[in-house]
């Protein structure tokens, strides 16, 4: 039932959705689940119920599209978006409110980050307005809910939580003030005629997202993307989606993993110090570990570190890779890599870390590389997997994109099996 190729189409048709971005394992198993939940005992049996409700249609787009998000995610993102708004309301005189676009916007974690960044910057609540939008009227529902558990603050600083959160049982509940600064709305991106009426954005986020989407899908939401971002605007996009943007002929902004684009290459900027930790797009969760011991300079006086790579455990110094790169500190977490590499056997987690990082990094051909180490040494690592692909499909090498794709669906089908014996 699950392969039928009926339920890749409708996806495709509904919400964009390239079966091969994704795998067709997480495609196959949504409809499962969605086949049970429904008591449908054969595929024509589900397709009819689909085909008969909305409320169904929505369950399965709901069960395909799992959302991953945290509260400042990428946080260098909003550092520059509190520099650049500065900049920009003196360009118009203060002559109206700053018009940002977070879409999709999930549960909301990335437009409220948004309003806490600014308002923590010191922008006045008229001087700014925030619409979020999203394709999942639940995700939009539990983004005006505005209660979040502990998995929406992740890293070690998250005092922004103090400012603008207050506990009660279920979890954090967001302020008021925050929240009158987000407009929420259930919208589809694929819609040419998307805010139509609306004046053009001057920020717009829309972070991994292309990467889903095949080449012609990809070109048509750029349009609408580009037709929302205002001349002068900036376009904020995810870590592996910037040679996408490239071929479309818009060029970064040149802040280190900002990953802002605008349609002129502007001047270099000063460096902007940022205030909350930069998680990148992983899976491994962030661990509470001994920070690795800091290099001493060339020539400096050697003074001997608290702890040595050769005597840490490998399995410490792995969780503390992933902890520096989800915390941001790429020279860091590159560094621990290298450590581990000098006084451990070669592992694939520490390649797929320089890859990622390299990937962040915009050094498309070094992470292709890494990847490439990884997959070596663990052949079906799913991770190192689907960023290859995403990275090969960006270059327009759909074929190898699509190989890795059902390489990591075949791995997910034993994986199942195996869970199941």
């Amino acid at each position: 039932m699950s392969t039928d190729q009926r339920f890749f189409d409708f996806l495709k048709e509904r919400i964009g959705l390239d079966v091969t971005s994704v795998g067709p394992a997480i495609i196959e198993r949504a409809v499962r689940q969605r086949s049970t939940a429904s008591q449908a005992l054969t595929a024509d049996d589900y397709w009819r119920t689909l085909q008969g409700s909305q409320d169904e249609q929505q369950a399965l787009i709901e069960a395909v599209i799992v959302p991953e998000t945290w509260f400042f995610r990428y946080p260098e993102s909003f550092a520059t978006l509190a520099k650049l708004a500065a900049k920009r309301l003196a360009e118009i005189n203060n002559m109206r409110a700053l018009r940002i676009l977070s879409l999709p916007c999930s549960t909301g974690e990335e437009p409220y980050s948004i309003a806490m960044a600014l308002l923590d910057a010191g922008f006045k609540p008229h001087q700014f307005k925030v619409e979020g939008m999203d394709v999942s009227p639940l995700s939009v529902e539990k983004a005006k809910r505005a209660l979040y558990g502990k998995n929406s603050f992740r890293g070690q600083d998250i005092a922004f939580r103090d400012r603008h959160f207050s506990a009660e049982d279920e979890g954090y509940r967001l302020s008021g003030r925050v929240l009158e600064q987000v407009r929420l709305q259930v919208g589809n991106l694929l819609d040419p005629a998307l805010l139509a009426s609306e004046p053009a954005y001057d920020f717009v986020f829309c972070r991994n997202l292309l990467i889903y989407f095949d080449q012609p899908t990809q070109q048509q939401v750029f349009e609408v993307l580009k037709r929302l971002t205002h001349v002068d605007g900036v376009l904020f996009i995810g870590p592996s989606e910037g040679s996408l943007l490239g071929r479309f002929g818009m060029r970064s902004i040149g802040i280190p993993q900002s990953f802002a684009f605008s349609r002129q290459r502007a001047p270099e900027p000063e460096p902007v110090s940022t205030f909350v930790p930069t998680p990148l797009p992983v899976r491994l969760p962030v661990r509470s570990v001994t920070s690795l011991p800091v290099r001493n300079r060339p020539f400096a006086t050697l003074t001997p570190p608290a702890v040595t790579p050769k005597a840490a455990d490998a399995t410490t110094l792995l969780a503390n890779i992933a902890t520096l790169a989800n915390e941001g500190k790429s020279a860091e977490a590159r560094t621990a890599c290298e450590s581990y590499l000098r006084s451990h056997e070669p592992v694939a987690q520490v390649f797929y870390w320089l890859g990622l990082l390299s990937d962040v990094a915009g050094s498309a051909l070094q992470a292709q590389g890494f990847y490439r180490k990884a997959l070596y040494l663990e052949p079906q690592h799913p991770d190192a997997l689907m960023h290859l692909a995403a990275l090969l499909q960006s270059q327009g090498d759909t074929a190898g994109a699509r190989r890795l794709q059902e390489r990591a669906a075949r791995s997910e089908r034993v994986a199942d099996s195996e869970r199941k014996r």
